[in-house]
């Protein structure tokens, strides 16, 4: 398990450390990032939403600048995430990237957490006050493969208990079939837990564990094109991958992952503890709470005697 790091390291600071966005006060300010009654029962119809703006033209071109950046990390930056994968190419469209612990590193991808479009729908999606689970950043280069296979995101997160999470996947290009875009199963958050089939190379295993019906309602999975800036929210249940990008320009997404705010280590019998060697400490049966999973919104703290007025899920 990581110890606590330097000065260096973003995750000492539990707020936005810059003026990237303004945060609301008022029912007035929050109202225009409110989810509408129409969206609550899509989600909780199929599992996932999509089309919700989360950052404007000038605020995608930061993180950008920023994701450039990590081509040309010092070791002790580098420490700081929780995985780092890349090709280190010095062609930023050849560029091939997957890290968790973005907001840790650089200030933009820190004070993104706190996103007013993306607090108020996590907020009513999830049901509840929240923290970070973790972050992010997927980058496929142009005319690459960077296949991601079909999965639930929960079942690579059995070592918290209960499961009540919910992630937010963010475009910072245009996302398109032909840039290999994520697809999501509607409906499939309602199949239960499936056994893992794998989240790189053959988009076809995932068949193997499904049964006639799924397999009916695979065949008509929903292509999530997105502008760059805008996002999409799925249930940790819900079956989604992605497939190559054949287009000559990269496609790069981060994404924010979020989990109920008295979410518990669930490490007793947990097998692959290993692949946690890297990530924030954890005890069984304790509260996930230290800095490393700031709380990201505080329902009863922020909202006060406006909250009853928000339209919210009744999270499954």
């Amino acid at each position: 398990m990581i110890p606590s790091h330097s000065s260096s390291d973003l995750s000492v600071h539990g707020n936005p450390i810059g003026n990237m966005f303004k945060q609301p006060s008022t029912a007035e300010e929050w109202e225009p990032y409110m989810l509408s009654e129409e969206q609550i029962a899509l989600f909780n119809k199929n599992g996932f939403i999509s089309g919700i703006k989360i950052l404007n033209e000038e605020q995608v071109d930061l993180l950008n600048k920023e994701l450039a950046s990590f081509q040309s990390l010092t070791d002790q930056e580098r420490s700081l995430f929780y995985h780092y994968d890349t090709n280190e190419s010095e062609d930023p469209d050849k560029v091939l990237f997957h890290a968790l612990g973005t907001w840790r590193v650089t200030p933009g991808f820190h004070d993104l957490l706190w996103a007013p479009a993306f607090r108020m729908a996590a907020y009513q999606l999830m049901g509840r006050s929240y923290r970070l689970f973790h972050d992010q950043l997927f980058c496929k280069p142009a005319l690459h493969g960077g296949v991601v296979a079909w999965h639930q995101d929960f079942s690579y997160w059995t070592f918290t208990k209960p499961m009540h999470h919910l992630t937010c996947w963010i475009g910072l290009d245009d996302t398109t079939k032909e840039n290999g875009c994520l697809y999501y199963v509607p409906g499939s958050h309602k199949w239960g837990l499936l056994p893992v089939t794998g989240l790189t190379g053959d988009m076809d295993a995932v068949r193997t564990v499904l049964n006639e019906e799924q397999l009916a309602i695979f065949e008509n999975r929903i292509a999530n094109e997105l502008p760059k800036g805008y996002a999409s929210f799925h249930h940790p249940l819900t079956m989604h991958g992605s497939y190559s990008n054949y287009s000559e320009s990269p496609r790069r997404a981060t994404v924010i992952n979020t989990m109920d705010h008295l979410t518990l280590g669930n490490l007793a019998g947990y097998e692959r503890l290993d692949a946690l060697a890297s990530f924030p400490e954890m005890i069984h049966d304790k509260p996930l709470d230290s800095q490393f999973f700031p709380l990201l919104f505080d329902g009863d703290k922020e909202l006060e005697k406006f909250k009853q007025n928000i339209p919210m899920i009744d999270f499954k």
